[in-house]
């Protein structure tokens, strides 16, 4: 293993905590509607921002890894908060809000409040969004009960890395496997699909997919078989879409260096999304993909697990 991220422990540990597993965090009111909450961070993408010089992007992407472990409920975007710590209040602060700003309008939902903090590190920037959304009864809520057998696996494109696997890419860059300059793509923020999962949930409604998944850490098959019943599994046809070029660029580039570890093709799976950033579990699969208005791939089915 070439990065200090240790998937298997986190999800070892997360297993401990009553409750806790799933995209979200759910709380019910009294009149049946409940909250869907979710936060999370961009991770070392921010050193990303740092070496292109370029932070407008990146407040997107804080939105966007919040927004999109959110709507897997089928949850409507209500608000968002964020917090940003920097040694010195400056220009990059303003274009990192200017894209959380962009975010919640592309996601539907209000910048309510927020951090920024200073503190002592040089020349760094931390973030986390916080996100609220919610789903109007009980019954709508889409958590992957329903799904059996035979239903369909609908792969949603990804517009890149999204915000995952940063560690082993700063390694590279560091090492000169890879040159930024070379991929500015590597900069390119995380696609929002809240507005993708409410044209579904208006016209379909939670009766027609029966799970949803957001591709981050961990990967297509661990991620989609966080929301497929116990007994069952996410069976990949890795040859139904075309990886984007970068994916063979960072494999390609481990080799190049005698001193580092090949990137498996098992490790590549697990660390990025190759290519395909959300999933669908659904008996519906064609009408699915001719409403959602993304390109987008029968990448596999649901099977049982014996």
């Amino acid at each position: 293993m070439r990065y200090p991220v240790d998937i298997d422990k986190g999800n070892e540990f997360a297993k401990t905590i009553p409750g806790v597993g799933g995209f979200s965090g759910i709380y019910p009111l009294p009149d049946g509607q409940l909250l869907v909450s979710g936060a999370d961070g961009v991770g070392t993408k921010i050193n990303i921002a740092a070496v292109a010089g370029d932070y407008t992007t990146i407040g997107i992407d804080l939105v966007a890894m919040c927004v999109n472990d959110v709507v897997t409920s089928g949850a409507k975007p209500l608000y968002f908060l964020d917090y940003i710590s920097t040694k010195k209040i400056d220009a990059n602060v303003a274009d990192i809000m200017v894209g959380i700003y962009k975010g919640c309008e592309i996601s539907g939902m209000k910048l309510l409040g927020g951090e920024t903090a200073e503190h002592y590190r040089q020349n760094d920037y931390d973030l986390a969004g916080f996100c609220t959304g919610i789903i109007e009864h009980e019954g709508n809520l889409i958590d992957g009960t329903g799904i059996k057998p035979g239903d369909t696996i609908v792969g949603v494109a990804s517009s890149g890395l999204h915000s995952n696997g940063f560690s082993l890419i700063n390694d590279m860059l560091w090492r000169h496997e890879l040159v930024y300059k070379e991929h500015p793509e590597l900069l390119t923020p995380t696609h929002i699909y809240a507005p993708m999962v409410q044209k579904l949930m208006t016209s379909m409604g939670e009766h027609a997919v029966f799970g949803m998944a957001h591709i981050t850490g961990g990967g297509l098959q661990e991620n989609i078989d966080r929301v497929i019943p116990a007994g069952l599994h996410a069976k990949i046809d890795w040859t139904s879409w075309e990886r984007p070029e970068i994916y063979n660029v960072i494999q390609r580039g481990a080799q190049t260096n005698p001193l580092t570890e090949d990137i498996s093709e098992e490790e590549l799976r697990r660390v990025f999304n190759c290519g395909i950033g959300f999933a669908l579990v659904t008996p519906f699969a064609e009408a699915c993909m001719e409403l959602i208005d993304e390109e987008s791939w029968i990448i596999g089915e649901v099977v049982d697990n014996s």
